[in-house]
């Protein structure tokens, strides 16, 4: 007779102290006197709740989430196969080219960069945007910091607009079994009020600031993919084929890695080069936080934590509780992470309760820097121009937005209610 998991695991307080000691590396982000970074250390958090444990391999790989990550996967092949058709450096440059009137040029950024981070990989789009954006406003004397931080912030709001706009909306999706049309119409509204708030706080707060005072670097031109239109509309007709089968009662998972397959077998891009262009470390850091989180979960530990939280007042499923604590655990912990941990602790089967994780999710990730990946990209790439983004910069406008952002989302959900 198999013994239940629980009653195995909450002997174990090693498990716990795993856990604990996981995501406060992922909150710091590094482990003082080593070179791990937050997906290495989801990764040895894994190996070792998996030894603290007692559990067989079998049992913990089980908590991974395998439909999560196979949608990932077939979405960066697509997302790399319309990289290396120039389709993201085309797009890129077509903005930056309009640059006569600055109000309308953060308009355009915002709306493109929010439209195609709803559908494509937001990382990418920030990754490519960034650098030609940023060389293209210091040509022209403008001082790109509030432009990129709107970058940014436009990406991690466009993104909650799908259920693919970022791995967090897809593993909640995948978790409490969503329905792409329902989700994007309950949605729409409150992304398109951030969104607003977001460009009218930007401009406003930034539009008497716009000249570049500061030492002009030395501007390198980004090297983009050259722009192959064949295999970019191949690569967009496919992308349109996925999306309208989400509408339909097939596993999504089935359609992204149907279509990642089609792109694998081509005759213009190599295995290699589309493979190398796979966010391998997202999908090493969601396993590793599956087996984590799972054995945390059946460890009892998730259970009494809500008892915990229920006691001192906080109810998670509570709407307006449940937005506060996942912005504010997306800017501890990392937005990821957040999810994860959430997913586990939360009842989900209620549409609107994942919709609600998705949307202050992504809204939150805004809110400072180490809020998203988004921003990590944005900033690196800055730097790498010679564009200094701090901390404060960012705060100063990614904090407003935010408020006004998690704002809208609860007026909304009281209008819904």
């Amino acid at each position: 007779m198999s013994v239940p998991i629980v009653n195995t695991l909450t002997a174990k307080p090693a498990v716990l102290v795993v856990f604990a000691l996981t995501y406060l590396g992922i909150a710091l982000g590094h482990v003082p006197g080593l070179k791990l970074n937050r997906t290495g250390i989801a990764l040895l958090g894994a190996i070792a709740i998996t030894i603290c444990s007692g559990l067989p391999t079998t049992t913990t790989a089980g908590f991974i989430n395998w439909p999560t990550i196979l949608l990932l996967f077939g979405f960066f092949v697509l997302s790399a196969q319309l990289r290396l058709s120039g389709f993201f450096d085309k797009v890129a440059g077509d903005i930056s080219a309009r640059l006569e009137n600055p109000a309308r040029f953060l308009l355009t950024l915002m709306l493109v960069t929010a439209g195609l981070s709803a559908f494509l990989n937001h990382d990418i789009v920030c990754y490519v945007f960034a650098p030609v954006v940023a060389t293209a406003l210091l040509r022209r004397q403008l001082n790109p910091v509030p432009f990129l931080i709107a970058l940014a912030i436009a990406s991690n709001i466009g993104a909650a607009a799908t259920l693919v706009g970022n791995p967090q909306d897809m593993m909640i999706a995948q978790v409490a079994g969503l329905e792409f049309g329902r989700y994007m119409l309950w949605c729409l509204a409150p992304v398109l009020f951030a969104l607003g708030c977001a460009y009218a706080l930007i401009w406003t707060m930034s539009r008497h600031d716009l000249a570049f005072t500061g030492s002009m670097p030395a501007v390198a031109e980004p090297s983009p993919h050259p722009f192959n239109r064949p295999h970019t509309i191949k690569g967009l007709v496919v992308f349109g084929v996925v999306i309208a089968f989400f509408f339909s009662s097939v596993p999504k998972e089935i359609v992204a890695l149907t279509a990642a397959g089609i792109h694998l077998a081509s005759r213009k891009f190599r295995t290699d080069d589309l493979l190398a262009l796979v966010d391998w470390p997202i999908l090493v850091l969601f396993m590793g936080l599956f087996v984590v989180t799972g054995v945390f979960q059946a460890a009892g530990f998730g259970d009494q934590a809500i008892q915990w939280l229920a006691n001192a007042g906080v109810n998670l499923q509570s709407p307006s509780f449940l937005v506060m604590v996942t912005a504010v655990l997306s800017n501890l912990i990392n937005n990821a992470a957040a999810v994860l941990l959430l997913v586990k602790v939360v009842n989900v089967s209620h549409p609107q309760t994942a919709y609600v994780l998705a949307l202050a999710n992504s809204f939150g990730g805004s809110l400072i820097i180490l809020g998203s990946v988004s921003n990590i990209i944005v900033v690196q790439q800055a730097r790498e121009l010679g564009v200094n983004i701090s901390f404060r910069d960012f705060a100063r406008l990614g904090i407003p937005v935010t408020l006004a952002a998690l704002g809208g989302l609860l007026g909304w959900l009281a209008l819904m209610t």
